[in-house]
């Protein structure tokens, strides 16, 4: 049986007992005679299984709050680990996100690097043709008065010699 089917089951007995007891030549509708004895001992029963079926109702109580409390501690983990889980997710799309920063800083440090050894490299290059061309006009100009002066020594000894 069921916890409380037991005592209910005696509570039944004692209705029927009531509802079957006579009614006394002078009372009313509402008295009857009953056996006592027997109301008591059915009453002690009932005394007797209250303790018990408290016991089982406290037993079967106390398996639920633990059954209870035993899916409210996976459900805990479940949690915990999900919240974990999403932050190595996010811990890691944070990663990649920062690589992605840093290989973009990489590459806009390299482009400008690549401009500004370009530009160092036009300017010496300018500067060394600047100073070559320098030269070179000096060289020619160098080279305009030799001839000049070759020429003008040469014209002077045509004259003496009477070319």
């Amino acid at each position: 049986m069921q916890p409380g089917e037991e005592i209910e089951s005696l509570v039944g007995e004692l209705e029927q007992i009531i509802s079957e007891a006579k009614q006394p030549f002078a009372g009313g509708a509402q008295k009857k005679v009953v056996d006592a004895q027997e109301i008591y001992e059915i009453l002690d029963e009932i005394r007797d299984r209250f303790p018990q079926e408290f016991a089982d109702a406290r037993r079967i109580v106390k398996e639920e709050q633990e059954t209870l409390d035993r899916a409210q501690q996976q459900a805990d983990a479940i949690i915990a680990d999900a919240q974990q889980q999403a932050m190595i997710l996010a811990g890691d799309q944070e990663v990649v996100r920062l690589a992605q920063h840093q290989a973009d800083q990489i590459r806009d440090q390299a482009s400008q690097y690549e401009r500004d050894t370009r530009y160092n490299a036009e300017s010496y290059a300018d500067s060394v043709l600047a100073h070559l061309e320098d030269n070179l006009k000096s060289m020619t100009s160098s080279v305009t008065r030799v001839r000049q002066t070759i020429e003008e020594g040469s014209s002077s000894r045509r004259e003496e010699a009477g070319w």
